[in-house]
């Protein structure tokens, strides 16, 4: 029954799982055995099982007995989990941290940072968000989310705070049996033109505001791994970003397009690591945020 279930129960079975022995475990309870026993023997009898079998020179655990110990462990862990975020909220760490990521940033220039993080704040809940485009935004400003790791276009808006971290380089790429791969010139603006272009769109708005279109036939993705088949199917072209693609240039599985007369940033899209500006970051976000602009920040120019 479990109203009359403790933690002090299950600490007592587990230790005794631990220790061998009903005198060993109180002695590392600091305990005297007759108090371990009676402890045992209540909670036999409010569950209604037999936990030891005591027909031995020493009581050991039965098959359900075993089993119980290892659901002890949970419970005995989750109330730790517990008490760590009540203690963490006191002194100003959020009871969980989330953090939405945009589908075009990649996730290793960010590990070294989000490991140090689980380091130093190892009862910390972390959630994380990859959404559509302009999904990170919206999260922020409906404050689901502390922080965006994302792309803020065309400019970044009034009410967020943004840092940029790092630049992506966006590879125009088709499959390569496709017409526009098997031109033997670089491709013109007006090639592209008559091609369908596999566009990434915002999933709440997908005829909303698009970036970087060069063709009248548009097909749009709200999904980048779904994109990246079709891609790779010769449905279309369109531009990737270089750490998913530079792989399967190098297989012969992409082809890489010249364009003459390309627009396009050379130096990549910005990603940002922002916040609501209106909305206070607890220590564990602060701590992020400035640890990913150590790390990932580029260097202010002399």
């Amino acid at each position: 029954m479990i109203g009359s279930l403790t933690l002090d129960q299950l600490r007592v079975l587990v230790t005794i799982a631990d220790v061998g022995s009903f005198s060993a475990a109180g002695r590392r309870l600091h305990r005297v055995q007759s108090a371990i026993s009676q402890a045992v023997a209540i909670l036999e009898a409010t569950q209604g099982v037999l936990l030891f079998d005591r027909s031995g020179h020493r009581p050991t655990l039965t098959e359900t007995g075993r089993v119980l110990v290892e659901q002890a462990r949970l419970v005995l862990a989750s109330a730790a989990r517990f008490e760590a975020v009540a203690t963490g909220t006191r002194s100003g760490l959020e009871p969980e941290l989330v953090i939405a990521i945009d589908p075009l940033v990649p996730t290793a220039p960010l590990i070294d940072s989000l490991s140090a993080l689980s380091e130093t704040f190892p009862s910390l809940p972390v959630s994380f968000s990859t959404e559509g485009l302009g999904g990170s935004l919206r999260r922020l400003r409906s404050d689901s989310a502390a922080i965006g790791i994302c792309l803020l276009l065309p400019a970044v808006p009034d009410d967020v705070t943004a840092y940029p971290l790092l630049r992506v380089r966006m590879l125009p790429v088709v499959a390569p049996g496709h017409p526009l791969a098997l031109l033997e010139r670089p491709v013109a603006p007006d090639d592209l033109e008559g091609h369908v272009q596999l566009v990434l769109s915002d999933p709440v708005d997908p005829a909303g505001a698009n970036y970087g279109l060069s063709s009248s036939r548009l097909w749009r993705f709200v999904d980048l791994g779904r994109r990246l088949d079709f891609l790779i199917a010769g449905f279309g072209w369109c531009r990737m970003p270089e750490h998913l693609v530079a792989g399967l240039i190098a297989k012969g599985d992409l082809t890489l397009l010249q364009i003459d007369a390309d627009s396009s940033p050379k130096e990549g899209l910005a990603i940002y690591a922002a916040h609501k500006r209106s909305r206070a970051l607890g220590r564990a976000g602060r701590w992020l945020l400035d640890d990913l602009r150590q790390r990932l920040s580029p260097p202010t120019p002399g």
